[in-house]
């Protein structure tokens, strides 16, 4: 099966407005009535960490609410399945990520097709992912003292993720791989749990995306070690890069996108393109 990365969603979601262009303005009545858009893991996570803002911009712009539906389970693809067989009207949208990428390859019987099933409407958001720890279970200053207590302690600890083939998982097991250390996986239906489990306590430290750790690393709950990637984020620039200690080979990109049901008509695709664009090019969403 071919692999449907992050530059095929690209391609395919530019593809598509390209094709609807001169319908944009075809149907103004579209929204007509509240939208629905599927996020397939449970509440508090990256997913619906970015898609309540969303929501909140689509109704302003629109008048009509963007309604979220969370159903999370088996990495995203329960979520993903529901939202494939949902009537292609154009009042029924699927926030995936990279995970739905990855799943096919996780869950060889999956019964949709990403690439069949889906058509790419806009790329939404693009985040780095953070190595977090609870500072009560691992009080460690830096990177350097997290890594030395790994290693001096293989398979005492664990980590939470938003389900078995998710980048949190993935993102976790290159990590384990590229330090040769051995951390316990622990997967949940979504991001959400496991990040309260985290602050909680029960599990050790995760491997999220930057945007729905974010508050907790601020109020001191978390403590943020180390951001995937050749820099420091704006955002917490006292964290350093994985390149600065030692892993110039770490780089590990949550993304999320906006797809609607195959057969979704023409116009309403340019109308949710054009009306999405608006909402994530927003201050609130910036």
């Amino acid at each position: 099966m071919h692999s449907f990365n992050r530059r095929d969603v690209l391609r395919l979601a530019a593809a598509g407005a390209a094709a609807t262009s001169p319908l944009l303005h075809a149907q103004p009545s579209w929204p007509a009535k509240p939208v629905n858009m599927v996020v397939p893991f449970a509440a508090g996570g990256g997913t619906d960490a970015f898609g309540r803002p969303l929501s909140a911009q689509f109704a302003k712009l629109t008048g009509k609410n963007l309604v979220i539906e969370n159903r999370g389970g088996a990495g995203g693809t329960v979520g993903a399945s529901l939202a494939a067989k949902a009537a292609p009207d154009g009042y029924t949208l699927f926030m995936g990520a990279v995970h739905h990428t990855i799943a096919p390859s996780m869950y060889p019987r999956l019964d949709y097709d990403l690439e069949k099933d889906f058509i790419p409407l806009v790329l939404a958001a693009s985040v780095p992912q953070i190595l977090v720890v609870n500072p009560k279970n691992l009080p460690v200053n830096d990177f350097k003292a997290f890594l030395e207590l790994m290693k001096k302690s293989p398979g005492r600890y664990n980590y939470g993720s938003a389900g078995a083939g998710t980048s949190h998982h993935l993102a976790g097991e290159l990590f384990k791989q590229q330090t040769k250390t051995f951390i316990t996986h622990i997967p949940y239906t979504g991001a959400g749990p496991a990040l309260r489990d985290l602050v909680g306590g029960q599990v050790d430290m995760m491997f999220d995306g930057l945007g729905s750790s974010a508050a907790h690393i601020k109020g001191g709950r978390i403590k943020g070690l180390m951001v995937s990637g050749a820099k420091r984020n704006a955002a917490f620039p006292d964290i350093p890069c994985a390149a600065e200690v030692g892993l110039p080979d770490y780089t590990v990109t949550t993304w999320y996108g906006l797809w609607a049901p195959k057969g979704t008509p023409a116009d309403a695709q340019a109308r949710i393109v054009e009306e999405m664009r608006k909402a994530i090019s927003s201050d609130e969403l910036k």
